[in-house]
Protein backbone atom coordinates (compact mmCIF):
# COMPACT_ATOMS: atom_id res chain seq x y z
CA UNK A 1 0.00 0.00 0.00
CA UNK A 2 1.32 3.53 -0.98
CA UNK A 3 2.90 4.99 2.12
CA UNK A 4 1.40 8.29 2.23
CA UNK A 5 -2.16 6.46 2.25
CA UNK A 6 -3.34 6.81 6.21
CA UNK A 7 -3.73 3.87 8.06
CA UNK A 8 -5.85 2.03 10.80
CA UNK A 9 -5.07 -0.94 12.57
CA UNK A 10 -7.61 -3.56 14.06
CA UNK A 11 -5.57 -5.86 16.30
CA UNK A 12 -6.74 -9.13 15.60
CA UNK A 13 -8.78 -10.92 18.82
CA UNK A 14 -10.77 -13.23 16.93
CA UNK A 15 -13.92 -11.72 16.80
CA UNK A 16 -15.90 -13.04 14.44
CA UNK A 17 -16.50 -9.30 13.39
CA UNK A 18 -13.09 -9.07 12.45
CA UNK A 19 -13.13 -8.70 9.25
CA UNK A 20 -16.04 -6.13 9.03
CA UNK A 21 -14.85 -3.34 11.64
CA UNK A 22 -11.92 -3.36 8.41
CA UNK A 23 -14.49 -3.02 6.00
CA UNK A 24 -16.18 -0.61 7.80
CA UNK A 25 -13.56 1.37 8.05
CA UNK A 26 -12.73 1.70 4.50
CA UNK A 27 -16.36 2.53 3.43
CA UNK A 28 -15.16 5.84 4.89
CA UNK A 29 -12.23 5.74 2.81
CA UNK A 30 -9.47 4.97 5.34
CA UNK A 31 -6.94 2.40 4.84
CA UNK A 32 -7.46 -0.54 7.44
CA UNK A 33 -5.64 -4.01 7.74
CA UNK A 34 -6.47 -6.82 10.50
CA UNK A 35 -3.02 -7.27 12.24
CA UNK A 36 -2.06 -9.75 15.14
CA UNK A 37 -3.15 -8.64 18.60
CA UNK A 38 0.68 -9.02 19.52
CA UNK A 39 2.38 -7.01 16.67
CA UNK A 40 5.60 -5.24 17.52
CA UNK A 41 5.06 -2.24 19.15
CA UNK A 42 8.02 -1.13 16.91
CA UNK A 43 6.58 -1.68 13.73
CA UNK A 44 3.80 0.36 14.76
CA UNK A 45 5.89 2.74 15.69
CA UNK A 46 8.40 3.46 12.38
CA UNK A 47 5.05 3.44 10.41
CA UNK A 48 3.81 6.83 10.43
CA UNK A 49 0.83 6.34 8.12
CA UNK A 50 -0.63 4.10 11.16
CA UNK A 51 -3.61 7.01 12.57
CA UNK A 52 -5.29 4.79 14.86
CA UNK A 53 -5.79 1.46 16.40
CA UNK A 54 -8.99 -0.61 16.89
CA UNK A 55 -9.06 -3.44 19.45
CA UNK A 56 -11.42 -6.08 17.75
CA UNK A 57 -13.96 -8.21 19.49
CA UNK A 58 -13.50 -12.19 20.88
CA UNK A 59 -15.09 -14.91 22.35
CA UNK A 60 -12.21 -15.62 24.18
CA UNK A 61 -11.92 -14.41 28.16
CA UNK A 62 -9.23 -11.88 29.58
CA UNK A 63 -10.04 -13.73 32.66
CA UNK A 64 -8.65 -17.02 31.62
CA UNK A 65 -4.88 -18.30 32.32
CA UNK A 66 -4.21 -17.67 29.01
CA UNK A 67 -5.73 -15.06 27.64
CA UNK A 68 -5.52 -12.92 24.14
CA UNK A 69 -2.28 -10.11 25.18
CA UNK A 70 -1.02 -6.89 24.07
CA UNK A 71 1.71 -5.27 24.56
CA UNK A 72 1.20 -2.63 27.57
CA UNK A 73 3.82 0.17 25.43
CA UNK A 74 0.54 0.38 22.74
CA UNK A 75 -1.32 2.61 25.32
CA UNK A 76 1.74 5.18 25.45
CA UNK A 77 1.74 5.12 21.74
CA UNK A 78 -0.49 8.27 21.87
CA UNK A 79 -2.35 7.03 18.83
CA UNK A 80 -6.15 6.63 19.42
CA UNK A 81 -7.37 3.07 20.70
CA UNK A 82 -11.19 2.06 20.06
CA UNK A 83 -11.08 -0.96 22.10
CA UNK A 84 -14.52 -3.33 21.07
CA UNK A 85 -16.42 -6.00 23.68
CA UNK A 86 -12.99 -8.04 24.77
CA UNK A 87 -10.93 -5.47 23.55
CA UNK A 88 -12.41 -3.03 25.90
CA UNK A 89 -12.61 -5.87 28.93
CA UNK A 90 -8.45 -6.73 28.38
CA UNK A 91 -7.73 -2.61 27.88
CA UNK A 92 -9.70 -2.24 31.72
CA UNK A 93 -8.06 -5.26 32.98
CA UNK A 94 -4.69 -3.95 31.41
CA UNK A 95 -4.78 -0.65 32.37
CA UNK A 96 -6.39 -1.24 36.47
CA UNK A 97 -9.81 -1.45 35.48
CA UNK A 98 -12.23 -4.13 36.87
CA UNK A 99 -13.77 -7.14 34.98
CA UNK A 100 -15.68 -10.11 36.31
CA UNK A 101 -17.67 -13.16 34.38
CA UNK A 102 -21.34 -11.83 33.76
CA UNK A 103 -24.11 -13.67 35.39
CA UNK A 104 -26.69 -11.31 33.17
CA UNK A 105 -24.94 -12.22 29.88
CA UNK A 106 -26.15 -9.59 27.21
CA UNK A 107 -26.68 -11.27 23.65
CA UNK A 108 -28.15 -9.61 21.26
CA UNK A 109 -29.89 -6.21 20.89
CA UNK A 110 -29.55 -4.13 23.64
CA UNK A 111 -30.83 -0.18 24.83
CA UNK A 112 -27.68 1.77 26.27
CA UNK A 113 -28.17 5.30 27.94
CA UNK A 114 -25.58 7.82 26.84
CA UNK A 115 -24.47 8.88 30.68
CA UNK A 116 -22.09 11.48 29.97
CA UNK A 117 -20.74 13.88 27.24
CA UNK A 118 -18.66 12.38 24.44
CA UNK A 119 -17.21 12.82 21.06
CA UNK A 120 -17.77 9.39 20.25
CA UNK A 121 -21.69 10.22 20.96
CA UNK A 122 -21.79 13.41 19.24
CA UNK A 123 -24.98 14.29 17.53
CA UNK A 124 -26.68 11.30 18.77
CA UNK A 125 -29.59 10.30 20.66
CA UNK A 126 -29.36 9.76 24.71
CA UNK A 127 -30.52 6.22 24.22
CA UNK A 128 -29.98 4.11 21.16
CA UNK A 129 -29.99 0.25 20.40
CA UNK A 130 -26.66 -1.79 20.17
CA UNK A 131 -25.87 -5.23 19.71
CA UNK A 132 -24.30 -6.80 22.55
CA UNK A 133 -22.23 -10.27 22.41
CA UNK A 134 -20.04 -10.99 26.01
CA UNK A 135 -19.87 -13.06 28.95
CA UNK A 136 -18.20 -10.96 31.01
CA UNK A 137 -18.21 -7.54 32.54
CA UNK A 138 -16.65 -4.26 33.74
CA UNK A 139 -17.60 -3.54 36.83
CA UNK A 140 -14.65 -0.45 37.45
CA UNK A 141 -13.30 1.79 35.30
CA UNK A 142 -9.53 2.07 35.55
CA UNK A 143 -7.93 5.59 37.03
CA UNK A 144 -8.67 8.44 34.93
CA UNK A 145 -11.71 6.64 33.20
CA UNK A 146 -15.02 7.98 33.00
CA UNK A 147 -18.42 5.83 32.18
CA UNK A 148 -19.87 7.58 29.37
CA UNK A 149 -22.92 5.14 28.88
CA UNK A 150 -24.50 1.66 30.86
CA UNK A 151 -26.76 -1.08 29.41
CA UNK A 152 -31.04 -1.18 30.08
CA UNK A 153 -29.35 -3.85 32.57
CA UNK A 154 -26.81 -1.42 34.08
CA UNK A 155 -23.92 -2.92 32.06
CA UNK A 156 -21.41 -0.49 31.96
CA UNK A 157 -21.28 -0.22 27.75
CA UNK A 158 -18.63 2.39 27.31
CA UNK A 159 -15.62 4.13 29.00
CA UNK A 160 -13.03 6.69 28.21
CA UNK A 161 -9.78 8.52 28.96
CA UNK A 162 -9.70 11.58 26.86
CA UNK A 163 -6.31 12.59 27.95
CA UNK A 164 -5.02 8.90 26.57
CA UNK A 165 -7.53 9.18 23.74
CA UNK A 166 -8.66 5.72 24.74
CA UNK A 167 -12.35 4.58 24.03
CA UNK A 168 -14.23 1.79 24.52
CA UNK A 169 -16.90 0.17 23.98
CA UNK A 170 -19.20 -3.07 24.71
CA UNK A 171 -20.97 -3.44 21.65
CA UNK A 172 -20.46 -3.91 18.13
CA UNK A 173 -20.72 -0.88 16.00
CA UNK A 174 -19.45 -2.55 12.91
CA UNK A 175 -23.23 -4.56 12.66
CA UNK A 176 -25.87 -2.93 11.20
CA UNK A 177 -28.04 -4.31 14.40
CA UNK A 178 -26.18 -1.10 16.45
CA UNK A 179 -28.63 1.56 14.73
CA UNK A 180 -26.19 4.78 15.02
CA UNK A 181 -23.03 2.07 14.86
CA UNK A 182 -21.86 3.93 11.89
CA UNK A 183 -22.09 7.58 12.96
CA UNK A 184 -20.25 6.42 16.26
CA UNK A 185 -17.46 4.89 14.28
CA UNK A 186 -17.42 8.07 12.45
CA UNK A 187 -17.15 10.12 15.21
CA UNK A 188 -14.11 8.00 16.50
CA UNK A 189 -12.29 8.35 12.81
CA UNK A 190 -12.93 12.02 12.21
CA UNK A 191 -13.65 13.77 15.35
CA UNK A 192 -11.67 11.63 18.13
CA UNK A 193 -8.31 10.62 15.49
CA UNK A 194 -9.09 13.40 13.21
CA UNK A 195 -8.15 11.30 10.07
CA UNK A 196 -7.85 12.01 6.69
CA UNK A 197 -9.44 9.53 4.25
CA UNK A 198 -7.01 9.31 1.37
CA UNK A 199 -7.70 5.85 0.57
CA UNK A 200 -9.65 4.59 -2.94
CA UNK A 201 -8.84 2.10 -5.77
CA UNK A 202 -7.28 4.49 -7.43
CA UNK A 203 -4.60 4.75 -4.60
CA UNK A 204 -4.72 0.98 -4.50
CA UNK A 205 -3.79 0.91 -8.22
CA UNK A 206 -0.82 2.89 -7.99
CA UNK A 207 0.78 1.48 -4.83
CA UNK A 208 -0.01 -1.59 -6.37
CA UNK A 209 1.25 -1.30 -9.86
CA UNK A 210 4.82 -0.30 -8.07
CA UNK A 211 5.10 -2.74 -5.83
CA UNK A 212 4.21 -5.29 -8.44
CA UNK A 213 7.18 -3.67 -10.56
CA UNK A 214 9.01 -3.61 -7.84
CA UNK A 215 9.49 -7.18 -6.53
CA UNK A 216 9.04 -8.72 -9.86
CA UNK A 217 11.17 -6.59 -12.73
CA UNK A 218 11.42 -8.52 -15.73
CA UNK A 219 11.17 -12.00 -14.30
CA UNK A 220 8.06 -14.16 -15.46
CA UNK A 221 4.33 -14.39 -14.12
CA UNK A 222 2.01 -17.63 -14.43
CA UNK A 223 -1.19 -17.07 -13.28
CA UNK A 224 -3.89 -19.74 -12.96
CA UNK A 225 -7.28 -18.03 -14.37
CA UNK A 226 -10.96 -18.89 -14.16
CA UNK A 227 -12.84 -16.01 -15.79
CA UNK A 228 -13.93 -15.01 -12.83
CA UNK A 229 -14.09 -12.14 -11.26
CA UNK A 230 -10.87 -12.12 -8.92
CA UNK A 231 -7.98 -14.12 -11.89
CA UNK A 232 -9.24 -11.78 -14.52
CA UNK A 233 -9.03 -8.61 -12.07
CA UNK A 234 -5.51 -10.16 -10.99
CA UNK A 235 -4.40 -10.72 -15.00
CA UNK A 236 -5.45 -6.63 -15.57
CA UNK A 237 -3.77 -5.21 -12.52
CA UNK A 238 -0.07 -7.45 -13.55
CA UNK A 239 -0.19 -6.98 -17.38
CA UNK A 240 -0.42 -3.08 -16.22
CA UNK A 241 2.51 -3.81 -14.28
CA UNK A 242 4.53 -6.27 -16.10
CA UNK A 243 3.05 -6.40 -19.76
CA UNK A 244 4.21 -9.49 -21.73
CA UNK A 245 5.53 -11.19 -18.93
CA UNK A 246 2.67 -12.78 -17.41
CA UNK A 247 1.21 -15.63 -19.11
CA UNK A 248 -2.15 -17.13 -18.27
CA UNK A 249 -3.13 -20.72 -17.76
CA UNK A 250 -6.98 -21.84 -17.64
CA UNK A 251 -6.99 -25.26 -16.42
CA UNK A 252 -10.30 -26.58 -17.22
CA UNK A 253 -10.98 -29.34 -13.96
CA UNK A 254 -14.01 -29.91 -14.61
CA UNK A 255 -15.98 -28.41 -12.53
CA UNK A 256 -16.94 -25.59 -14.18
CA UNK A 257 -20.51 -23.94 -14.27
CA UNK A 258 -22.27 -24.87 -17.80
CA UNK A 259 -20.64 -23.81 -21.31
CA UNK A 260 -17.55 -22.11 -19.04
CA UNK A 261 -14.84 -23.13 -20.85
CA UNK A 262 -15.71 -21.61 -24.13
CA UNK A 263 -16.90 -18.36 -22.25
CA UNK A 264 -13.73 -17.70 -20.74
CA UNK A 265 -11.68 -18.05 -23.68
CA UNK A 266 -13.82 -16.27 -25.62
CA UNK A 267 -14.08 -12.97 -22.97
CA UNK A 268 -10.14 -12.82 -22.25
CA UNK A 269 -8.95 -12.88 -26.10
CA UNK A 270 -10.26 -9.43 -25.83
CA UNK A 271 -8.26 -8.49 -23.33
CA UNK A 272 -4.86 -9.26 -25.21
CA UNK A 273 -3.47 -11.69 -22.22
CA UNK A 274 -1.21 -14.56 -23.30
CA UNK A 275 -3.76 -17.45 -22.62
CA UNK A 276 -3.12 -21.26 -22.69
CA UNK A 277 -5.79 -24.17 -21.96
CA UNK A 278 -5.56 -27.18 -20.24
CA UNK A 279 -8.23 -30.13 -20.40
CA UNK A 280 -7.23 -31.68 -16.76
CA UNK A 281 -10.87 -32.81 -16.31
CA UNK A 282 -10.27 -36.62 -15.97
CA UNK A 283 -7.21 -36.02 -14.01
CA UNK A 284 -9.05 -34.11 -11.27
CA UNK A 285 -12.30 -36.53 -11.32
CA UNK A 286 -9.93 -39.34 -11.07
CA UNK A 287 -7.95 -37.53 -7.86
CA UNK A 288 -11.52 -36.71 -6.13
CA UNK A 289 -13.43 -40.60 -6.35
CA UNK A 290 -15.22 -41.17 -3.53
CA UNK A 291 -14.22 -38.11 -1.75
CA UNK A 292 -17.13 -37.25 0.30
CA UNK A 293 -15.38 -34.78 2.74
CA UNK A 294 -15.19 -31.34 2.02
CA UNK A 295 -12.06 -29.80 3.36
CA UNK A 296 -10.33 -33.03 2.20
CA UNK A 297 -11.69 -32.23 -1.48
CA UNK A 298 -10.66 -28.52 -0.98
CA UNK A 299 -7.31 -29.43 -0.55
CA UNK A 300 -6.88 -31.78 -3.01
CA UNK A 301 -7.96 -29.36 -5.69
CA UNK A 302 -5.83 -26.83 -4.54
CA UNK A 303 -3.30 -28.91 -4.81
CA UNK A 304 -3.43 -30.66 -7.80
CA UNK A 305 -3.95 -26.90 -9.11
CA UNK A 306 -0.29 -26.33 -8.09
CA UNK A 307 0.83 -29.68 -9.65
CA UNK A 308 -0.60 -29.16 -12.74
CA UNK A 309 0.61 -25.66 -12.79
CA UNK A 310 4.15 -26.98 -12.01
CA UNK A 311 4.20 -29.80 -14.53
CA UNK A 312 2.88 -27.59 -17.68
CA UNK A 313 4.24 -24.15 -17.45
CA UNK A 314 7.45 -26.34 -17.29
CA UNK A 315 6.30 -27.20 -21.26
CA UNK A 316 6.41 -23.66 -21.72
CA UNK A 317 8.61 -21.56 -20.16
CA UNK A 318 10.78 -20.81 -17.05
CA UNK A 319 8.15 -18.82 -14.94
CA UNK A 320 9.64 -17.19 -11.02
CA UNK A 321 5.95 -16.33 -9.90
CA UNK A 322 2.79 -17.92 -9.44
CA UNK A 323 -0.16 -15.55 -9.29
CA UNK A 324 -3.30 -16.18 -7.75
CA UNK A 325 -6.80 -14.08 -6.78
CA UNK A 326 -6.74 -14.81 -2.89
CA UNK A 327 -8.96 -12.15 -1.37
CA UNK A 328 -8.91 -10.42 2.25
CA UNK A 329 -12.41 -13.12 3.13
CA UNK A 330 -10.68 -16.16 1.71
CA UNK A 331 -7.05 -15.64 4.60
CA UNK A 332 -10.09 -14.87 6.69
CA UNK A 333 -11.88 -17.43 6.45
CA UNK A 334 -9.21 -20.07 6.27
CA UNK A 335 -8.17 -18.86 9.65
CA UNK A 336 -5.91 -16.68 11.20
CA UNK A 337 -3.52 -17.03 14.80
CA UNK A 338 -6.49 -16.34 17.04
CA UNK A 339 -9.56 -17.05 14.69
CA UNK A 340 -10.51 -20.44 13.98
CA UNK A 341 -10.78 -21.68 10.35
CA UNK A 342 -14.54 -21.62 8.93
CA UNK A 343 -12.71 -23.11 5.74
CA UNK A 344 -9.99 -23.49 3.88
CA UNK A 345 -9.64 -21.99 0.52
CA UNK A 346 -7.46 -23.31 -2.18
CA UNK A 347 -5.72 -20.17 -2.82
CA UNK A 348 -4.85 -20.07 0.90
CA UNK A 349 -4.94 -23.33 3.11
CA UNK A 350 -4.29 -25.67 0.01
CA UNK A 351 -1.17 -25.29 -1.08
CA UNK A 352 1.75 -26.85 -0.15
CA UNK A 353 5.28 -25.28 1.41
CA UNK A 354 7.11 -26.21 -1.78
CA UNK A 355 5.39 -24.60 -4.42
CA UNK A 356 8.97 -24.34 -6.66
CA UNK A 357 7.48 -20.64 -7.48
CA UNK A 358 7.35 -17.43 -5.38
CA UNK A 359 4.04 -16.41 -4.64
CA UNK A 360 2.20 -12.89 -5.99
CA UNK A 361 -1.44 -12.17 -4.71
CA UNK A 362 -1.91 -8.99 -5.36
CA UNK A 363 -5.88 -8.87 -4.33
CA UNK A 364 -5.29 -10.71 -0.60
CA UNK A 365 -6.15 -7.04 1.05
CA UNK A 366 -9.31 -6.49 -0.74
CA UNK A 367 -13.20 -7.50 -0.24
CA UNK A 368 -15.06 -8.63 -3.01
CA UNK A 369 -16.49 -5.61 -3.80
CA UNK A 370 -13.35 -3.83 -4.06
CA UNK A 371 -12.07 -5.73 -6.47
CA UNK A 372 -15.23 -5.40 -8.56
CA UNK A 373 -14.63 -1.41 -8.49
CA UNK A 374 -10.60 -2.05 -9.30
CA UNK A 375 -11.13 -4.43 -12.11
CA UNK A 376 -13.73 -1.39 -13.45
CA UNK A 377 -10.74 1.13 -12.57
CA UNK A 378 -8.65 -0.88 -15.17
CA UNK A 379 -11.16 -0.88 -18.05
CA UNK A 380 -12.25 -4.94 -17.41
CA UNK A 381 -16.09 -4.67 -19.17
CA UNK A 382 -19.18 -4.14 -16.65
CA UNK A 383 -20.51 -8.16 -17.73
CA UNK A 384 -17.36 -9.44 -16.56
CA UNK A 385 -16.75 -7.60 -13.19
CA UNK A 386 -20.44 -8.15 -12.41
CA UNK A 387 -20.29 -11.90 -12.62
CA UNK A 388 -21.37 -13.71 -9.74
CA UNK A 389 -18.33 -15.44 -7.72
CA UNK A 390 -17.59 -18.29 -8.49
CA UNK A 391 -15.64 -20.85 -5.90
CA UNK A 392 -12.39 -22.22 -6.99
CA UNK A 393 -12.96 -25.95 -6.33
CA UNK A 394 -15.50 -25.13 -8.17
CA UNK A 395 -18.70 -27.47 -8.27
CA UNK A 396 -17.06 -30.26 -6.36
CA UNK A 397 -18.30 -27.99 -3.13
CA UNK A 398 -21.63 -27.32 -4.57
CA UNK A 399 -21.80 -31.21 -4.39
CA UNK A 400 -22.39 -32.98 -0.70
CA UNK A 401 -20.57 -36.11 -0.72
CA UNK A 402 -18.37 -38.00 -3.35
CA UNK A 403 -18.34 -35.92 -7.37
CA UNK A 404 -19.19 -38.02 -10.34
CA UNK A 405 -19.62 -36.95 -13.91
CA UNK A 406 -23.52 -37.76 -13.68
CA UNK A 407 -23.61 -35.36 -10.35
CA UNK A 408 -21.79 -33.17 -12.18
CA UNK A 409 -24.12 -32.47 -15.28
CA UNK A 410 -26.71 -32.61 -12.28
CA UNK A 411 -25.38 -29.40 -10.83
CA UNK A 412 -24.40 -27.96 -14.17
CA UNK A 413 -28.14 -28.17 -15.54
CA UNK A 414 -29.75 -27.41 -12.40
CA UNK A 415 -27.72 -24.11 -12.27
CA UNK A 416 -28.10 -23.21 -16.37
CA UNK A 417 -31.86 -23.05 -15.20
CA UNK A 418 -31.65 -21.31 -12.02
CA UNK A 419 -29.67 -18.77 -13.84
CA UNK A 420 -31.65 -18.07 -16.81
CA UNK A 421 -35.08 -17.86 -14.64
CA UNK A 422 -33.31 -15.39 -12.92
CA UNK A 423 -32.59 -13.13 -15.32
CA UNK A 424 -35.73 -13.76 -17.23
CA UNK A 425 -37.47 -12.07 -13.77
CA UNK A 426 -35.10 -9.09 -13.96
CA UNK A 427 -34.07 -10.00 -10.98
CA UNK A 428 -30.45 -10.88 -11.95
CA UNK A 429 -29.14 -7.09 -10.53
CA UNK A 430 -30.72 -7.11 -7.19
CA UNK A 431 -29.53 -10.90 -6.05
CA UNK A 432 -25.95 -10.92 -5.46
CA UNK A 433 -25.05 -14.38 -5.79
CA UNK A 434 -27.07 -17.34 -6.67
CA UNK A 435 -26.33 -21.02 -7.40
CA UNK A 436 -27.55 -24.83 -7.05
CA UNK A 437 -26.23 -27.33 -4.45
CA UNK A 438 -26.46 -31.34 -4.84
CA UNK A 439 -27.35 -32.63 -1.62
CA UNK A 440 -26.28 -36.47 -1.07
CA UNK A 441 -30.17 -37.10 -0.11
CA UNK A 442 -32.77 -39.56 -2.41
CA UNK A 443 -36.10 -38.86 -1.94
CA UNK A 444 -39.25 -40.86 -3.10
CA UNK A 445 -41.14 -39.24 -5.81
CA UNK A 446 -43.44 -39.27 -9.12
CA UNK A 447 -43.02 -38.97 -12.53
CA UNK A 448 -44.61 -39.92 -15.04
CA UNK A 449 -47.23 -42.03 -13.01
CA UNK A 450 -44.12 -43.50 -11.41
CA UNK A 451 -42.57 -44.18 -8.44
CA UNK A 452 -38.90 -42.58 -8.82
CA UNK A 453 -35.82 -42.28 -5.90
CA UNK A 454 -33.58 -38.86 -6.95
CA UNK A 455 -31.64 -37.09 -5.42
CA UNK A 456 -32.75 -33.37 -3.48
CA UNK A 457 -31.22 -30.35 -4.92
CA UNK A 458 -31.14 -26.87 -3.18
CA UNK A 459 -31.11 -23.35 -4.40
CA UNK A 460 -29.02 -20.74 -2.84
CA UNK A 461 -29.81 -17.02 -3.82
CA UNK A 462 -28.87 -14.13 -1.65
CA UNK A 463 -28.17 -10.56 -1.02
CA UNK A 464 -25.13 -9.39 0.08
CA UNK A 465 -22.46 -6.31 -0.60
CA UNK A 466 -18.55 -8.10 -0.22
CA UNK A 467 -20.08 -11.30 0.82
CA UNK A 468 -19.12 -11.31 4.64
CA UNK A 469 -22.44 -10.97 5.30
CA UNK A 470 -25.73 -11.84 2.90
CA UNK A 471 -29.44 -12.38 3.58
CA UNK A 472 -31.25 -15.08 1.51
CA UNK A 473 -32.92 -13.46 -1.05
CA UNK A 474 -37.16 -13.04 -0.70
CA UNK A 475 -37.87 -14.52 -4.20
CA UNK A 476 -40.85 -14.31 -5.34
CA UNK A 477 -43.09 -17.71 -5.30
CA UNK A 478 -44.06 -17.80 -8.50
CA UNK A 479 -40.53 -17.56 -9.59
CA UNK A 480 -39.56 -20.15 -7.55
CA UNK A 481 -42.38 -22.53 -8.81
CA UNK A 482 -41.25 -22.17 -12.47
CA UNK A 483 -37.69 -22.82 -11.62
CA UNK A 484 -38.31 -26.07 -9.15
CA UNK A 485 -40.82 -26.73 -12.16
CA UNK A 486 -38.31 -26.44 -14.91
CA UNK A 487 -35.63 -28.21 -12.91
CA UNK A 488 -37.58 -31.27 -11.99
CA UNK A 489 -39.01 -32.00 -15.64
CA UNK A 490 -35.71 -31.02 -17.28
CA UNK A 491 -32.92 -32.40 -15.13
CA UNK A 492 -32.43 -36.27 -14.97
CA UNK A 493 -31.99 -37.29 -11.42
CA UNK A 494 -33.81 -35.15 -9.39
CA UNK A 495 -37.10 -34.79 -8.07
CA UNK A 496 -37.25 -32.71 -5.49
CA UNK A 497 -36.36 -29.07 -5.17
CA UNK A 498 -35.33 -27.08 -1.50
CA UNK A 499 -34.92 -23.26 -1.22
CA UNK A 500 -31.90 -22.33 1.31
CA UNK A 501 -33.59 -19.52 3.91
CA UNK A 502 -30.84 -18.97 6.30
CA UNK A 503 -28.50 -15.95 6.97
CA UNK A 504 -24.25 -15.86 6.48
CA UNK A 505 -24.08 -16.24 9.42
CA UNK A 506 -24.77 -18.27 11.34
CA UNK A 507 -24.44 -20.30 7.88
CA UNK A 508 -21.97 -19.44 5.11
CA UNK A 509 -23.14 -18.68 1.53
CA UNK A 510 -21.44 -21.92 0.01
CA UNK A 511 -22.95 -25.55 1.22
CA UNK A 512 -19.00 -26.58 1.73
Amino acid sequence: MNKDVNKVLVLDFGSQYNQLIVRRIREKGIYSLLVDHNIDIETIKNDKSVKAIVFSGGPDSCLDPNFFDVDERIYDLGLPILGICYGMQLTTKKLGGTVTKDELKEYGETIIKIEEESLLYDSLPKEMIVWMSHGDRVIKAPESFIVTSKSENGVISSLENKEKNIYLIQYHLEVRNTKFGYEILDNFLFKIAKIVPNYSMNTFIEGKVKEIKEEVKDQKVLLGISGGVDSSVVAALIKKAIGNNLTCMFINHGLLRKNEVELVQKSLKAFDINLVTIDASEKFLKALKDVEEPEEKRKIIGKLFVDTFKEESKKLDKFDYLAQGTLYTDVIESGTKTAKTIKSHHNVGGLPKELGFKLIEPLRTLFKDEVRDLGLKLGLPCSLIHRQPFPGPGLAIRIIGNVTKEKIKIVQDSDAILQEEIKNANLDKEIWQYFTVLSNVKSVGVKGDERSYEYMLGIRAVTSIDGMTANFAHIPYDVLTKISSRIVNEVKGVNRVTYDITQKPPSTIEWE
